[in-house]
């Protein structure tokens, strides 16, 4: 192929149709395991198209992805969203790449475009303080099948880190010992990865109550409970653990938990 014939092929394949950016959308949502990933991909992505199909005739390249990432920054975005964004737009990229409308060079510079500066010693969204977190955990009646569910669902979010969607999916074999150490072992993570937590002696005392007081012995750790105090075979969903959240701020006077339990 002559260099002519070179250029203009990279030509064709530097502007994409909305067919194309559809395409492309489908195939990396299609890469993504976790539903949350998904959802914030889709909605990056979703996004990027608007933008880049309301301006007039632009090359899906390097530069116009660093403009995108100007406009981004102008709406005083986290560089952890504006991260998550860039990613989005590096995956449609490799996805055009793979399809044949985007050249291998432009989805490299593409793929070369810096994330956005984090500002070290900077909290983002709404942190508990030790002495809120222990509000938090006594405000959680233990006098009831309901409450006792609540603590340990509540103690895996602050003595492990999980997500809600994680305590929710929570198996009962996953809660293993190991070298004399309590761990949830096979969390899926990101990419599909597999993730062993720790797990506080005082966090697993409240699971080993629910699940004293509660039956259960396979399968699901946490189920739902009637305002009787029945338990059902049913798991929770993570609105449960929300309500629960909820419930327990309400009684300890703290507000503002929305970035706290964001994870789902």
């Amino acid at each position: 192929m002559s260099k002519k014939q070179q250029r203009k092929s990279v030509s064709r394949s530097a502007t994409l149709t909305i067919p194309e950016l559809e395409q492309s959308k489908a195939a990396v949502l299609n890469t993504l395991a976790s539903a949350h990933s998904r959802r914030s991909y889709e909605y990056a992505i979703e996004k990027f198209i608007a933008w880049y199909c309301d301006e007039p005739r632009l090359a899906f390249n390097p530069s116009v992805v660093v403009r995108y990432r100007s406009l981004l920054e102008s709406l005083s975005l986290s560089a952890a969203t504006i991260d998550r964004h860039l990613s989005a737009i590096r995956g449609l990229a490799d996805e055009s790449t793979e399809s044949g409308w985007l050249s291998p060079e432009l989805a490299i510079g593409i793929r070369r475009v810096k994330a956005v500066k984090r500002r070290l010693g900077r909290k983002i969204g709404n942190w508990l303080t030790g002495n809120q977190a222990q509000e938090l955990l006594n405000a959680v009646s233990q006098n009831t099948l309901r409450g006792r569910r609540d603590g340990a669902m509540l103690g895996l979010l602050l003595g492990c880190g999980l997500q809600r969607s994680e305590v929710v999916g929570l198996n009962l074999d996953q809660l293993q010992s190991r070298e004399g150490r309590w761990v949830i072992v096979n969390l899926v993570g990101k990419g599909g990865r597999l993730r062993t937590f720790p797990m506080p002696s005082w966090c697993k005392e409240l699971i080993d109550a629910w699940l004293r007081h509660s039956g259960v012995s396979e399968g699901k750790v946490f189920r739902r409970v009637l305002k009787g105090g029945i338990r059902q075979e049913a798991g929770v969903t993570a609105n449960v653990v929300w309500y629960a959240v909820k419930r327990c701020a309400r009684q300890a006077g703290i507000s503002n938990l929305a970035d706290f339990v964001n994870g789902s």
